[in-house]
C-alpha cells in the first residue's frame, strides 16, 4: 500500500505577515513542507498533495513542486470560495479561508489511498513520518483515524499566543480535543489559556496536543463534507472569521461514536513560525539539522 501526504498550504499567514508557506527557512532557501515531503517521501509516501490558494501554484511550484514531481506524485488542490456549497452565500466581508476541515475536504478528488495531512508551516520531525506512514497501512477503512501528538511545552511560542487542540488520552486512545485558541507562555515557564484575559488557566505543559497531523482513510470524506454543510447551515450571517476546524470535527465525531483515534507518540522535535520573530530560531535549528547529517547539505541538489 502506498500513502499521500496532504500539506495545508493556504492559510493567510495574517500573524506572520505574508506568505510563510514559501518562505526560505533553510541553510539553502528550503522552506519549511520541503523537509516535511522529504521526511516523508523516505518514510514511504508517493502521493503530495498541496492544498494552495490559487495564486500560488506558480510559486509553489517552482520552488518545490516541480522538482518533487520527477520522482513523486504531485498534485494541487485550491481552497478557495468556489469550493464552499452553492447554498451558501459567502459575505462580503469575509476574506479569511473557512479552515482545516474544508482544507482537506478540497482535496477529495485527488486521494483515493490513506493519508496523512500536516500544516505546510511546521516542522514534525523524521520519525513523525515513518510512525503515521506505518500506521496508515493498518487503519480499519471506516470508522478509524489516528494522530500524531506533541507535547505542549514543545510547540508555544515566546512571541504571542498560539492555537492548539490540547488532547487527553486513555490507554492509547484519543479521547478528547479541546480546541485552545490563545496558549500564552509566560516568562516563568507556565503555559496558560488566556482567551478570557490573564492570567488565564494553567495549562500542564506536558500535555499531548495536536499540531494538525493527522491520518484519515478516504471515508472521512463523506463525513467531512456533511460536517461543512451543517457548520455553514449553523453560521450566523455577521461570522465573518469562523472557521471549521479539524480538531473539532474529530472531537465530535469521537463523542458521537463515529471514530475511533489511535493516538501516536513520537519523540520527534516539532518547530514552527507562527510570527516572524519565531524565523530566527526556526533558521538556526534548521541549519544544525544538516550540519549533523540529518538532512543532506541541500534538499535543492
Amino acid at each position: 500500500m502506498g500513502a499521500t501526504l496532504l500539506i495545508m498550504a493556504a492559510g493567510m499567514g495574517s500573524r506572520y505577515g505574508g506568505d510563510k508557506q514559501v518562505d526560505g527557512l533553510g541553510p539553502n532557501g528550503e522552506i519549511l513542507m520541503e523537509y516535511s515531503i522529504h521526511d516523508a517521501v523516505r518514510a514511504g509516501f508517493d502521493q503530495i498533495v498541496f492544498v494552495i490558494k490559487p495564486g500560488m501554484r506558480e510559486a509553489v511550484a517552482s520552488i518545490c513542486g516541480d522538482r518533487i514531481a520527477q520522482h513523486t506524485r504531485v498534485d494541487y488542490a485550491y481552497q478557495d470560495f468556489s469550493s464552499v456549497p452553492s447554498f451558501y452565500s459567502i459575505p462580503k466581508e469575509r476574506t479569511k479561508p473557512f479552515g482545516t476541515v474544508h482544507a482537506v475536504l478540497v482535496a477529495k478528488d485527488a486521494i483515493a489511498q490513506p493519508f496523512a495531512v500536516i500544516n505546510a508551516d511546521d516542522y514534525y520531525g523524521v520519525s513523525a513520518f515513518k510512525t503515521i506512514y506505518d500506521k496508515l497501512q493498518t487503519l480499519a477503512p471506516e470508522g478509524e483515524a489516528t494522530m500524531v501528538g506533541y507535547q505542549l511545552r514543545n510547540t508555544v511560542s515566546k512571541n504571542g499566543t498560539v492555537s492548539r487542540g490540547v488532547c487527553k488520552a486513555e490507554d492509547g486512545m484519543l479521547q478528547k480535543v479541546v480546541e485552545t485558541l490563545k496558549i500564552k507562555l509566560f516568562p516563568d515557564g507556565a503555559i496558560r489559556d488566556v482567551a478570557e484575559g490573564e492570567p488565564g488557566v494553567t495549562l500542564d505543559p506536558l500535555a499531548p496536543v495536536s499540531m494538525n497531523f493527522w491520518g484519515f482513510t478516504p471515508w472521512i470524506f463523506g463525513e467531512l463534507e456533511r460536517y461543512f454543510d451543517a457548520f455553514l447551515r449553523g453560521l450566523a450571517p455577521d461570522a465573518i472569521k469562523a472557521e471549521c476546524l479539524l480538531p473539532v470535527f474529530v472531537d465530535e465525531m469521537m463523542r458521537a461514536g463515529k471514530l475511533r483515534v489511535p493516538m501516536l507518540t513520537t519523540d520527534a522535535t516539532w518547530f514552527g513560525v507562527t510570527y516572524k520573530e519565531d524565523k530566527p530560531g526556526v533558521q538556526a535549528a534548521l541549519r544544525a539539522l544538516h550540519e549533523s547529517g540529518v538532512y543532506p547539505p541541500s534538499l535543492h541538489a
